[in-house]
């Protein structure tokens, strides 16, 4: 099994790039789109030509499979937009991190397919409003194509000292947010890079959407709501799967076991028992994801700025 990222990118993934020959032409925001597609949606031209007409400052489109589309077609009709086609079996968070480092601006904006993706989906207006602060994350309101509003804030309890994550689709802007929902956001280019991305060693999408999360929120930043920034799902939204797995174990070893002491984070050695007896691998296995957990904990002790009691029990001091 990979031992845990320490540095962003760190999983080169073998990938054909067509397009981007062109510099996009009418910029009005220092925003760059990342575009997530399954390969089921019929709208892909009108979809790309709606956010050519946004101003962003560059497009980079994330292809599922090498099979999705005919991309070379779309490479020529669209030389500004970067296609971008994985040749190898990757995650959401491989493919976010692939669009973020082929992006250039300040902010990138992380869409779906499965939104509605209308010629006006971010006004530049908007754009400076919500990055005004230099936020790490900023996370829309999201609505079912029957304008039912989907929870978005997502808040981290402690019940009987196990982690339980409460949703809730009441908001107000400003808002703290534990995650992002389905990776959808509005982040921080530097920012993000900074906090090493996904990890790829975490394939669920549920799990690594909310290591990353949890990871910026340990580190010193902040998630919060918009809800001025409004985006609708063309489709049936996707239901997570938020089964406890290996992905689970890494989730709960990089942020639940660490602990904040005196400047840093650290790892208690005696966190080993608890983590053996609630383990389903064997001993040899449970001890190679311990030891890989301290190691990765070590080298990022000092980005360390709580720990996640302190982040839960300070939850309503979030802003």
């Amino acid at each position: 099994m990979n031992i845990i990222p320490s540095i962003f990118n760190e999983r080169q993934i073998n990938r054909t790039v067509l397009g981007g020959t062109e510099s996009a032409s009418g910029v009005k925001m220092n925003v760059s789109v990342v575009l997530l597609n399954s390969g089921s949606s019929h709208f892909r031209i009108q979809m790309i030509e709606n956010l050519l007409k946004c101003g962003f400052t560059s497009i980079v489109s994330l292809e599922p499979t090498p099979e999705s589309y005919n991309i070379e077609d779309f490479g020529t009709k669209f030389p500004s937009v970067r296609f971008i086609i994985p040749l190898e079996k990757v995650t959401d968070g491989d493919l976010i991190n692939i669009g973020i480092s082929e992006s250039c601006g300040e902010y990138v904006l992380v869409l779906r397919d499965t939104l509605r993706i209308p010629p006006g989906i971010l006004m530049p207006n908007l754009a400076e409003h919500l990055t005004e602060n230099g936020s790490y994350c900023i996370v829309p309101r999201l609505v079912t194509p029957e304008k039912q509003s989907l929870p978005v804030q997502f808040i981290p309890e402690a019940v009987k000292s196990k982690l339980h994550v409460i949703s809730s689709s009441s908001v107000s802007d400003g808002m703290a947010t534990l995650c992002p929902f389905n990776y959808i956001g509005l982040y921080h280019r530097q920012k993000f890079m900074l906090l090493g991305g996904f990890d790829y060693t975490i394939t669920s999408p549920y799990w690594q959407n909310l290591d990353m999360a949890f990871r910026a929120w340990l580190w010193g930043e902040k998630i919060n709501l918009s809800t001025a920034f409004q985006l609708e799902y063309a489709e049936k939204v996707p239901q997570e799967e938020i089964t406890a797995d290996f992905s689970q174990l890494r989730f709960y070893l990089k942020n639940l076991v660490p602990r904040y002491h005196e400047d840093h984070g650290m790892i208690p050695f005696s966190s080993f028992f608890l983590f053996a007896r609630s383990s389903s691998c064997g001993f040899f296995e449970t001890r190679r994801l311990f030891a890989d957990a301290c190691r990765w904990v070590d080298k990022n002790k000092y980005r360390f700025k709580q720990d996640a009691v302190m982040l839960i029990e300070n939850w309503d001091k979030q802003k």
